[in-house]
């Protein structure tokens, strides 16, 4: 390491570093753009050729200059494949942006030629995702246009980009290929499925200000009991009618109230479910609970690993989940994620726990004593395939699901 700082020091190099190096941008920029229209044929064809001229000039072998010539030729025939450009008025339009999964999104492209001349017949690609389509598109005259339709069907929940829309332009062998773009890229959010919870949460968390607590206060709106008085006690809160049959003066006690603040901590650590398909019923559950409090216009926390998921709105919400993945396993499991939402959300009224089938009994007990005290705390594990159950760790109900139809009435047991 020091002999590289000490490099770096000397003058020629700190010109090189400093001067000469940012000089040559332009120029390393073009040698870029004319190396990225190679294929990979493009790339074996210019070595072979470049080989071939450095033994035939060193060994001077007459067969090795023939085949130099004539790489070099088939070089120089199909480069100009590549002049020109493909000069289409190109639109790219998604009939919607946001979908869930298994439903179709359906797009259109549409190619028109502004100039007076004919545009001969072209390939034109659209990535879709780590994919892409092709469409071709036929020879289009004088301020003619092509319309194509196409649909992206959804297997997984994710955020697909679409586009851009784009021609490749290249030689009939393949050794070179250039690529116009016309249009920006569009994002498709895949949602995740969700059900409605309406009915299951009826009556739950409605008074004024939300749960009363078994903390005790001087000063809340739900009444507890009375005491003596004692200095520093708020005047108003003194009951004469018992302070003259009792002949001490009485205060009111109250019992604190918490508003209804639901917290949702989604655990992605890969390692405790079982299968993908349990992290995605864990997903769904987490954003049918969430749009249910979004719903009910309650406060709404959504807590992951490392990260607080925005939940201002229901588009906002599932828009994240869409793209929700795995987290990185230095980042922890649900102990983890149990003891930061116990330090970060210490008023929460009903807390939910989601999680999956990998998670022993013993750890889930020991993750529902970190969550806030007072609270309603639910863990919900996601299993598919598994008959719904009911049991108590502890202070907390712990529901097993096999499928999201399911969480609807499981809810109802435990707010029954």
């Amino acid at each position: 390491m020091s002999a590289v700082l000490t490099l770096t020091r000397l003058p020629a190099v700190a010109w090189l570093l400093d001067t000469a190096w940012p000089a040559t941008a332009p120029a390393r920029a073009a040698i870029g753009r004319v190396l990225s229209v190679l294929r990979p044929l493009g790339w074996a064809v210019v070595a072979g050729t470049l080989l071939a001229w450095l033994f035939s000039t060193t060994l001077g072998w007459a067969e090795l200059r023939t085949i130099a010539w004539c790489g070099t030729a088939l070089i120089v025939i199909c480069a100009f494949f590549l002049i020109g450009r493909t000069e289409y008025r190109a639109k790219l339009e998604m009939a919607q942006r946001r979908i869930v999964v298994g439903e179709r999104a359906f797009g259109r492209i549409s190619l028109a030629n502004p100039s007076k001349r004919a545009i001969l017949p072209a390939r034109v690609l659209l990535p879709v995702g780590a994919g892409s389509a092709s469409f071709a598109v036929p020879r289009l005259g004088a301020d003619a246009m092509h319309e194509d339709l196409f649909t992206v069907p959804t297997a997984r929940r994710a955020i697909l980009t679409v586009g851009p829309l784009s021609a490749l332009r290249g030689d009939p062998l393949g050794l070179f290929e250039r690529v116009h773009t016309w249009t920006d890229p569009v994002d498709l959010y895949v949602h995740p499925r969700t059900v409605i919870l309406d009915g299951a949460t009826a009556g739950y968390m409605r008074d004024i200000e939300g749960l009363p607590t078994r903390d005790l206060s001087s000063d809340d709106v739900s009444f507890h009991a009375m005491r003596e008085y004692v200095p520093g006690d708020d005047m108003r809160h003194i009951h004469w009618r018992s302070t003259a049959r009792t002949g001490t003066v009485m205060v009111r006690q109250f019992e604190e109230t918490r508003r209804s603040h639901t917290v949702i901590a989604l655990t992605r650590n890969a390692a405790e479910f079982a299968t993908e398909d349990e992290f995605e019923l864990a997903v769904s559950v987490a954003g049918s609970l969430g749009l249910q409090a979004l719903r009910d216009a309650r406060n709404l926390t959504v807590m992951v690993q490392e990260r607080t998921i925005t939940a201002g709105t229901a588009k906002q919400f599932l828009d994240t989940l869409s793209g929700l993945e795995h987290s990185r396993p230095r980042q922890g499991g649900v102990l983890e994620l149990a003891g930061e939402v116990g330090r970060s959300a210490k008023t929460a009224s009903v807390v939910v726990l989601v999680c999956g089938s990998n998670v022993s009994a013993q750890r889930l007990r020991d993750a529902t004593r970190l969550l806030p005290f007072g609270a309603r705390n639910i863990a919900v594990v996601c299993e598919p395939g598994a008959t719904p159950t009911l049991r108590m760790l502890g202070d907390a109900s712990v529901l097993t699901i096999g499928e999201l139809g399911e969480l609807r009435g499981a809810l109802r047991r435990v707010l029954s």
